[in-house]
């Protein structure tokens, strides 16, 4: 995507909006520490020299934020140096152990995704005993080998510290960590990160961590053409996020959809969109359902950003919207066309049957299986069981095909007809994967060239390679037992 040196300038000026708002909520932030994540990717060039590099690495090299003046309302825990390291391990390392030596000073959690956030609990579960060892000798550990890193991390280990290690040790070495994030972290009063779209299904791990003391917050609406906007009531229950888009960040219009959602899915991306069916930012109806369309400063003209949008409400009377899914098709076998956020919601209510079992579903893509006759739709799920006192109930194979059945209950009527009715679509199936197969997964996708900060789980997945792995770790496979109901 095209950019230029004033959005940088746009970018911060939102950034700037965030904690005004929730100071309104949330008092005294300006007394403590943020904990919060973030990651760079090695940059490359363009074959004319260009730099081509992800948003959010361009906005952390940059003055604005590496000369930015002195903020007590963002006093991050993570060193710079730590934030610009290349290395998303040693980088993740000196993070999590600044924020664990300052766990009595952190107000704030988050990352820029949930799934990041996440990403750094798996990682402190596997290496706690090494930082626990840093902190207690105040040397860093030898695994470390980035210069700038070791610089920066040797005034924060300024000095042995067995008292502090002690304390993170015994609640690290608990046989659960629900709630470990308000245990090591005592002071936070909030989470933040987006917890929108594909993001929404991590809500259920970041309460199991935070054991439901920690309100989870996002702030802002972006992506990597523009930043749009913000949310004016944070502490809001996710399923609520609504944001208000900020006219001084691009040009808004919309391509209307209808009041249900579905009146111009299905159209063709490559296709223009007569100029009479968009409407501007002023012209938008309350309950009404768009796609968001945007000309930027930085060259994008009438650029389809793919995002469904419903209208909830106004602040004065500036539209306020709720992102909804991502317009594109995730999964297509014959006339069935499931989306995102009808994947997301079947799931979610699949996802339930585990509870009894003291299961929790930690990740979860797709795949459109065409090599057989009929095809059919296949889930990778990743499961945990929560570890408690008692030991965990097995799951058994009826289990997961009541899941099955479950998913495929909850899909819309084209996909059930075509499964019971026409029969040109084979029964769901879940395939059970390794613990740690989403994290090779993303880590897959980031040697391919993504950014760690702005990686998501594909909800569908189409790369081969993707695929192999995927298929690779499968541990078990189950299918749906019988036909989802159908009325005509």
């Amino acid at each position: 995507m095209p950019s230029i040196a004033e959005d940088l300038n746009r970018r911060t000026f939102l950034y700037n909006l965030i904690m005004p708002i929730m100071n309104q909520y949330i008092p005294d932030l300006d007394e403590g520490k943020a904990m919060f994540l973030y990651f760079v990717k090695a940059e490359m060039s363009t074959p004319c020299g260009l730099p081509a590099r992800a948003v959010l690495t361009s906005y952390y090299k940059s003055k604005n934020f590496r000369c930015r003046a002195r903020d007590a309302f963002n006093d991050f825990t993570s060193p710079d140096q730590a934030i610009l390291c290349t290395d998303s391990n040693q980088s993740m390392y000196c993070q999590l152990l600044a924020g664990l030596v300052h766990r009595h000073q952190v107000l704030r959690l988050g990352a820029v995704f949930a799934s990041a956030l996440l990403r750094a609990i798996s990682f402190l579960e596997r290496h706690w005993v090494h930082l626990c060892n840093d902190i207690r000798t105040g040397h860093l550990d030898s695994s470390i080998t980035d210069p700038e890193c070791r610089s920066s991390m040797s005034t924060i280990l300024s000095s042995p510290n067995p008292h502090l290690a002690d304390e993170i040790e015994e609640i690290c070495s608990r046989p659960s960590w629900k709630g470990m994030l308000s245990q090591l972290w005592p002071r936070a009063k909030y989470i933040e990160a987006v917890i929108t779209g594909s993001m929404a299904q991590y809500i259920p791990s970041l309460e199991y961590y935070s054991e439901g003391k920690l309100p989870l917050v996002c702030t802002m609406y972006a992506s990597s053409e523009c930043y749009f906007g913000v949310n004016m009531k944070p502490l809001c229950d996710p399923a609520d996020v609504a944001f208000t888009l900020l006219p001084n960040m691009c040009y808004f219009e919309f391509i209307p959809l209808g009041e249900n959602g579905t009146l111009l899915m299905d159209m063709d991306e490559e296709k223009g969109v007569p100029k009479e069916k968009l409407v501007d930012l002023v012209h938008v109806r309350l309950g009404c359902y768009y796609e968001l369309v945007v000309t930027t400063f930085a060259g994008l003209n009438r650029y389809r950003i793919g995002d469904v949008l419903q209208v909830t409400g106004f602040h004065n009377r500036a539209p306020q919207f709720r992102f909804i899914c991502r317009r594109n098709v995730v999964l297509s076998i014959d006339n069935d066309k499931t989306n995102e956020e009808d994947l997301h919601r079947s799931i979610t209510i699949a996802k339930k049957l585990l509870e009894p079992y003291n299961a929790l579903l930690v990740e979860y893509t797709s795949y459109a299986d065409t090599s057989s006759l009929p095809g059919h739709y296949v889930l990778y799920w990743e499961i945990t069981h929560c570890i408690s006192t008692d030991s965990p109930t097995p799951l058994d194979s009826k289990v997961l095909e009541e899941c099955c059945i479950a998913v495929e209950e909850e899909l819309d009527y084209i996909y059930r007809r075509c499964r019971t009715h026409d029969k040109s679509v084979g029964p769901l199936e879940i395939r059970l994967v390794q613990p740690g197969t989403f994290e090779d997964l993303m880590d897959l996708f980031i040697s391919q060239g993504g950014s760690i900060n702005q990686y998501k789980t594909p909800r569908c997945i189409k790369s081969s390679n993707a695929l192999k792995l995927l298929n690779s770790n499968v541990e078990a496979s189950f299918f749906s037992p019988r036909d989802p109901r159908w009325i005509p």
